[in-house]
């Protein structure tokens, strides 16, 4: 009883916890005694109990009785301490918030006075000693988070940061490494985590390195660092600044060169020297001015170029942040190649483009880089360049819906309505970066809804159909890829648009390039669901002999596509269904797509084959084929698709009502019960 008594009052929360697990447990089983009692056969021997044992049994039953009353009060004191832990929780957030991290550590530590085991408590004030710089602290709290929960995330993430300031990169590691195993889904912040490790560790080694060049007294070393100081002096002229940076630039030739930049205070430049800052963030600049920014411009290629620990300070600064969009919209072609050769040391690689989308403000970078379409020289293709890597990134995707109905979409199409005139290798990699952006859904929603987007689309190919040069045909095979995007949408202006649409991709079906052939069908089974007077006009035009010569000659992507569109105009256009009779003698090529591996190929093929089974003596020509049992196979199949079982029972079912003789061969195969089962998905039959 001593003992139990003393681990319930214990400061340690363990013990504490130890023993009230031990006092519940006799509690329990005083229970289960007493009911014992009230249950066995009540018949004694001896009705006499000693005095000592009625005593014992008396003092036993008060004090479980204590007990549970303790436990009670216990209870009602940890509800109450609770409630001032919360209270002093949320003030000591509130002072973590205005940057007094010294009193949100006396409140988090109050609260923990309250309340010894709330996990919360550790976690914040860990943070709280992160940001006054005591590790040790911060990792000892983030301990005994753990043992209040040991699978807290927080606490192993800050733990990995503590230990990550001490260069404790091994055990860095390690937290960062427990983060996946509580959560998989985590992976992306431990990807970052890592990264930063590995950055941070680079950085030290890197140093390092440098230090003992500069202590060797090698020459390269020195003088990156005698050229600094020599830009240090105040009240210089603008050009002595100009040489002293391209001297510098030529200076920066390895690792080692690019850490002693860094460590002799280089991006320093604009925070001490007015003139520079001036000259390089001047908007209306002189040629001694441009000069100026086109030398800084090419010292940082020189110091970033990969180098991660550089670009991430460069970018961070605040001078360089507000002014790269500037830059890019000057209108200096110097300064903007220069701008652009920089800003695609950071697009071409994943880390650098996570830099960008989280320090940079890319709401207009697409307008601005589109603008670079109308370039003549290297701008437009390092612009597109920049644009197809910034594409990856779901941030930067979601920062481009704010300026697409306004900015983007007006641009846009004025550059494809005036394709004669632009950079044409440039227009067809915009058109592409345009298409991958509608991988964004609201993205691909607003520009499906804007009629000027589609008229220009349509102008487009109406000038390549005309003109048809190469640099035209590639503009028009990213315009049809796009638009294959865009109606991946359904609205009325699409709708629209569908028989102007596929007008223009039967008249592209004779083109010369298969891969533009391929995409016109390709828009062709995507537009056609949208209007019946579009299936009307095409099949009018011979789409069905077309799609037929496409399907003999193969190709997955075109059979794929090919078969669609077959399926959308035989569904209920009567004269799609006898064109593909005639066509297709004997349904030789149809027969053939229901051998192909691809569910959706054989799925769109079965589908056709049932509608067309219509058409006066089409189940007749199938006599001969093992039609029957093609059909059986697929419809007792176990595809993915359930379109492909039921498409197949029911072309089974139709063709046996077509042409009764069919029923011999199916009974052979003992398939009625397969054709019976199939009766369900066929009401008009």
């Amino acid at each position: 009883v001593a003992n139990l008594v003393q681990g319930l009052s214990c400061a340690d929360p363990a013990v504490q916890e130890k023993a009230i697990a031990e006092t519940e447990k006799r509690l329990q089983e005083t229970g289960e005694e007493e009911e014992s009692e009230r249950t066995v056969n009540r018949t004694v021997i001896n009705t006499r109990a000693s005095d000592t044992v009625n005593a014992e049994a008396a003092n036993a039953d008060g004090f479980l009785a204590l007990l549970e009353k303790d436990a009670k009060e216990r209870a009602k004191r940890r509800k109450r301490n609770e409630h001032l832990a919360n209270a002093l929780k949320e003030r000591g957030n509130d002072a973590f918030r205005k940057g007094d991290y010294v009193l949100a550590i006396q409140k988090y530590t109050e609260g923990l006075e309250k309340l010894k085991d709330k996990q919360e408590l550790y976690t914040n004030r860990a943070q709280a000693y992160l940001k006054m710089h005591e590790y040790e602290k911060a990792i000892g709290d983030c301990e005994w988070a753990l043992k209040c929960n040991e699978k807290c995330i927080k606490a192993y993430f800050l733990m990995g940061k503590a230990h990550l300031a001490l260069k404790h990169y091994s055990e860095s590691r390690q937290c960062y490494e427990k983060i996946l195993q509580i959560d998989p889904q985590k992976e992306s912040l431990f990807k970052d985590c890592m990264n930063e490790v590995h950055l941070e560790e680079k950085r030290m080694k890197d140093e390092e390195r440098a230090m003992k060049e500069v202590q060797s007294g090698k020459l390269a070393a020195l003088s990156i660092k005698e050229l600094l100081q020599k830009l240090d002096r105040p009240d210089q002229s603008i050009l002595y600044y100009t040489g002293g940076i391209r001297l510098l630039t030529g200076a920066v030739k390895d690792c080692t060169g690019q850490t002693l930049f860094r460590t002799n205070n280089g991006f320093s430049i604009f925070e001490d020297n007015e003139i520079v800052r001036r000259g390089f963030c001047a908007e209306r600049k002189s040629t001694a001015e441009v000069d100026l920014s086109v030398s800084l411009l090419l010292l940082w290629q020189a110091v970033c170029a990969g180098n991660e620990e550089n670009q991430r300070l460069l970018l961070t600064h605040p001078v360089v942040n507000a002014q790269l969009p500037k830059l890019l919209s000057s209108g200096v072609s110097e300064i903007q190649k220069e701008t652009l050769a920089l800003i695609s040391l950071y697009s071409e690689n994943e880390n650098g483009r996570r830099l960008l989308v989280r320090h940079q403000d890319l709401t207009n970078w697409l307008q601005i880089l589109m603008t670079f379409v109308n370039s003549t020289d290297a701008r437009a293709s390092s612009a597109m360049n920049i644009l197809s890597d910034l594409t990856e990134e779901e941030r930067f995707r979601t920062q481009c819906r704010a300026m697409l109905s306004t900015g983007v979409l007006p641009l846009f199409t004025q550059l494809l309505t005036s394709a004669k005139l632009v950079n044409q290798a440039a227009l067809a990699r915009c058109i592409g970066v345009m298409g991958n952006l509608c991988a964004d859904a609201v993205i691909r929603m607003q520009m499906a809804e804007c009629e000027e987007c589609w008229q220009a689309c349509l102008k487009l190919v109406d000038e390549c159909l005309d003109v048809g040069t190469p640099r035209y045909q590639e503009c028009l095979f990213a315009a049809l890829g796009l638009m294959m995007n865009l109606l991946l949408e359904s609205n009325s202006i699409i709708q629209y648009f569908a028989v102007d649409v596929s007008g223009r991709c039967m008249a592209l079906l004779g083109d010369k390039d298969g891969r533009i052939v391929t995409r016109a069908i390709g828009v062709l089974s995507r537009v056609l669901p949208a209007s019946s007077s579009a299936v009307e006009e095409v099949v009018k035009g011979g789409v069905v002999k077309k799609m037929i010569k496409f399907l003999k000659a193969g190709g997955q992507i075109t059979s794929n596509y090919g078969i669609k569109t077959l399926s959308i105009c035989t569904r209920a256009n009567r004269q799609a269904q006898e064109d593909l009779v005639k066509s297709d003698k004997r349904f030789s090529v149809l027969l053939k797509l229901l051998d192909s591996a691809d569910e959706m190929i054989v799925g769109n093929a079965a589908f056709c084959l049932g509608q067309c089974l219509a058409v006066p003596g089409a189940a007749t020509s199938l006599l001969n084929s093992d039609v029957v049992m093609i059909l059986l196979k697929h419809a007792g199949g176990d595809a993915t698709r359930t379109s492909v079982q039921e498409n197949a029972a029911i072309a089974l079912g139709k063709l046996c009502v077509a042409e009764p003789r069919h029923i011999f061969q199916l009974r052979k195969l003992n398939g009625l019960a397969i054709l019976n089962s199939s009766m369900k998905h066929m009401p008009s039959i």
